[in-house]
């Protein structure tokens, strides 16, 4: 029964991961702080948005929204944080990502996550992640990402 249950979980993940192309992607990502209230920021009281630009493998305009941040307790200024992005392709269709990272508060540095979760059209099915690494300040966010986009 054991075997058995083994080849049918193999032969029903074969179709999903066959037709999949996976393209790597690399780039570069700046934004800038958008208020809450405007634009696609919901109106939260200390909630942190961006809105941009993505050029290199993966070309659009993006937006960001956090969802939480937690205190890391090893230095004041250092925060977990999770969020969502969306990313307006030049094709038309959109690419959908859960964000998850660090950022210290402090000094600016980030390290993020993004896992992709479908999107829109072409991007329906979507997965993959990139890596991002950059600096927030005042006026927004500038870095780099490196990873791979999948789609069906």
């Amino acid at each position: 029964m054991k075997r058995s249950l083994s080849v049918l979980l193999l032969a029903l993940a074969v179709p999903v991961f066959a037709d999949q192309t996976c393209k790597p992607v690399e780039g570069r990502f700046e934004a800038v702080v958008v208020p809450p209230g405007e634009g696609h920021c919901p109106n939260i009281p200390g909630i942190l948005c961006t809105a941009g630009r993505v050029w290199g493998g993966i070309q659009g305009e993006y937006q960001f929204i956090a969802t939480s941040f937690v205190p890391s307790g090893a230095v004041p200024s250092i925060f977990f944080f999770t969020g969502k992005s969306t990313v307006f392709l030049q094709s038309g269709d959109q690419l959908f990502g859960t964000d998850t990272g660090t950022i210290d508060l402090g000094g600016g540095g980030f390290a993020s996550l993004i896992t992709w979760g479908g999107g829109t059209g072409a991007m329906s099915a979507a997965t993959g992640q990139i890596k991002l690494r950059g600096q927030l300040s005042a006026q927004g966010t500038a870095g780099d990402y490196l990873g791979t986009v999948c789609t069906q």
